[in-house]
């Protein structure tokens, strides 16, 4: 059977990093009642200028170099992002020129801080059916627009990002060996939209908007929907968490993804945590996170890899994969 595998992963933050010191200026708070809520020290966060495609353009090449293709063998683009360039066109067709493909598709996916791993499920389909062979597959985010600098109960827990994996298809035997994506799960509920979400639209306001979030009942959902789809991923391949070798979770907050950890029996040392420098980067944190850790040479052929998030809407959903 066909599976879709990661065959190149990248990166991309921008230069400005702000530190928790820096919001002492601005709102009623400190870096230790950051950190101790959120397990966040630092973030990007994008120059003027700076946009969605801008990022994203620049962790699909690294992620391209990675993988050791040009755009040509690339048949599709999806961009997961909640912060396009414009409301339209999409932002991936224009990253779609910038990389100078002129053939194939580019399409935006919108799922929030669950983008990600929504493109990822997306591009699988595309894979499985024969519809695409490879597909380049960006999460981006200039979450900064979207903040109340005001609001110290948000504004210190976003940052700006992206990452990109290069997935392509590759002949599996139909077992939990197989490399590549293994089984993927995804979940949405309207009916919490009111817990995080963003007080403006075209429709709406007619304006951006900022996001408004209601952290405790966030929280309060975050453990129980994630162990979820994570439980339907091993009931659909027969695995569990002893075989994991990797949880990358959604880098939201330090103390969601160490509760998840524990209620699943997933070890700290088996857990990559990279909130305390990125922050929350919505749809970007998890391939910024898998980036890191192939780049610290943790991820070896072979390894298997549980992907999990969880977003406004609210939406969540996980993913299964053999490196």
């Amino acid at each position: 059977m066909i599976r879709s595998a990661i065959i190149g992963c990248g990166s991309y933050s921008p230069e400005r990093v702000m530190t928790n010191a820096d919001f002492e200026g601005l709102v009623d708070t400190s870096d230790e009642w950051i950190v101790q809520r959120t397990g966040i020290r630092q973030r990007h966060i994008a120059s003027e200028g700076e946009t969605t495609a801008d990022l994203g353009e620049k962790a699909a090449r690294a992620a391209l170099a990675d993988a050791g293709i040009g755009i040509d063998q690339v048949d599709l683009i999806i961009l997961a992002t909640s912060t396009p360039n414009n409301t339209f066109p999409a932002t991936a067709v224009e990253i779609q020129h910038r990389l100078g493909m002129t053939h194939g598709a580019a399409f935006d996916s919108q799922a929030v801080c669950s983008g990600f791993i929504f493109a990822l499920t997306t591009a699988d389909q595309y894979i499985r059916t024969g519809y695409a062979k490879t597909v380049l597959v960006i999460g981006a985010e200039t979450f900064s627009r979207l903040l109340d600098w005001t609001d110290r109960t948000t504004c210190v827990l976003f940052g700006d990002g992206a990452g990109a994996v290069v997935v392509s298809a590759v002949e599996g035997e139909g077992t939990s060996a197989d490399r590549g994506i293994l089984t993927a799960h995804l979940r949405s509920d309207g009916a919490h939209r009111d817990k995080l979400y963003v007080d403006g639209g075209p429709s709406t306001t007619g304006t951006i908007g900022h996001l408004r979030m209601e952290g405790r009942e966030v929280f309060r959902h975050a453990v129980g929907m994630i162990t979820d789809v994570i439980e339907a991923a091993y009931a659909a391949t027969g695995l569990g968490s002893d075989d994991i070798d990797w949880f990358i979770p959604h880098q939201a907050n330090r103390r969601i993804i160490e509760a998840s950890a524990k209620k699943l029996g997933i070890p700290a040392e088996k857990t990559v945590i990279t909130v305390d420098r990125h922050g929350n980067t919505s749809a970007a944190s998890i391939p910024l996170a898998l980036a890191h850790t192939v780049r610290e040479g943790k991820i070896r052929r072979g390894d298997l890899l549980l992907l999990e998030a969880m977003g406004g809407g609210f939406t969540w959903g996980s993913v299964l994969l053999r490196w």
